[in-house]
């Protein structure tokens, strides 16, 4: 797992649950330390739940790899999934360090940038594919995994495996802008932040209305904050770049990420939250 972010932190937990050999590449000390508590509560919960065993939480607490480069990772790995911020050239820049280390198939967490665009600069563009997990990763079934033009059978095959072995489910979707998920997720989002902006309705009853009419688990406001306006907000700007204005972000969403209001990681967005890390929906 190159990075320890949310997503990186997650895809590593789930991964290590299944028993993989996990290794996570992060440079900062401190991300490390909250990747670690991160896990070990995680691992807890899940305890409580009966999802783990006593010996899983031991394990996981204690058999996740924490390395500060690439160059640490040992060569010719099974899958290296790469988990960095949404920027293209620094994950251009981090997907050509981590093929040196040869993995057999390299992926990359991405939600909305283009898988072909991404394997730009890769000496092995066949083996390159997108693969889109969901936050929080322990909770979600769905890995959305994007076929670029040079993925080969073989690496799409390998993906498929990888995702079945960690208990998850899989839709394979073409490369096109925002593939599937990010697409529908978005416009189910902004439409609810443009109704909360117009005064239709509280986030509460927004989300309610969604959930109860629609089974939805989590409303998109609450999921808005869970996610990251900060990401909602990039998102629609590029969606709106190559798919029109329909995707053009609300006015409400600018101001509140230029307010530092970015959700669950902040402490306040749609909603207040604590700002101590939460691993309950392990």
């Amino acid at each position: 797992m190159i990075g320890a972010g949310t997503m990186g932190v997650g895809i590593a937990y789930v991964f290590a649950a299944a028993k993989w050999e996990t290794f996570v590449v992060e440079p900062s000390a401190e991300r490390i330390e909250q990747a670690r508590s991160v896990i070990a509560k995680a691992a807890r919960n899940g305890r409580d739940r009966g999802r783990l065993s006593s010996d899983d939480v031991a394990r996981l607490e204690h058999d996740i790899s924490y390395v500060k480069a690439t160059i640490d990772v040992p060569l010719g790995i099974d899958l290296a999934i790469e988990t960095v911020p949404e920027q293209l050239d620094l994950k251009r820049e981090v997907l050509r360090a981590v093929e040196a280390i040869e993995p057999a198939v390299l992926a990359s967490n991405t939600s909305s940038l283009s898988i072909d665009e991404l394997a730009i600069g890769l000496g092995r563009p066949e083996r390159f594919l997108g693969m889109h997990f969901f936050n929080p990763v322990w909770s979600f079934s769905l890995v959305e995994l994007v076929k670029g033009a040079a993925s080969d059978d073989q690496t799409m095959a390998a993906a498929l495996e990888a995702v079945a072995s960690i208990g998850k489910q899989a839709a394979v979707v073409q490369d096109s802008p925002g593939f599937a998920t990010s697409r529908l997720d978005l416009i189910a989002a902004l439409e609810a932040i443009r109704m909360v902006e117009q005064g239709v309705g509280s986030p509460e009853d927004i989300d309610r209305a969604i959930q109860l009419a629609y089974r939805h688990p989590v409303g998109p406001l609450k999921l808005s904050d869970i996610v990251g306006l900060d990401v909602r907000l990039d998102i629609a700007h590029r969606l709106s770049e190559s798919l029109g204005d329909r995707f053009a972000p609300p006015q409400l969403l600018i101001d509140m990420v230029a307010a530092g209001k970015l959700g669950e990681k902040s402490g306040q967005g749609f909603y207040s939250w604590p700002l101590d890390i939460d691993a309950s929906r392990a």
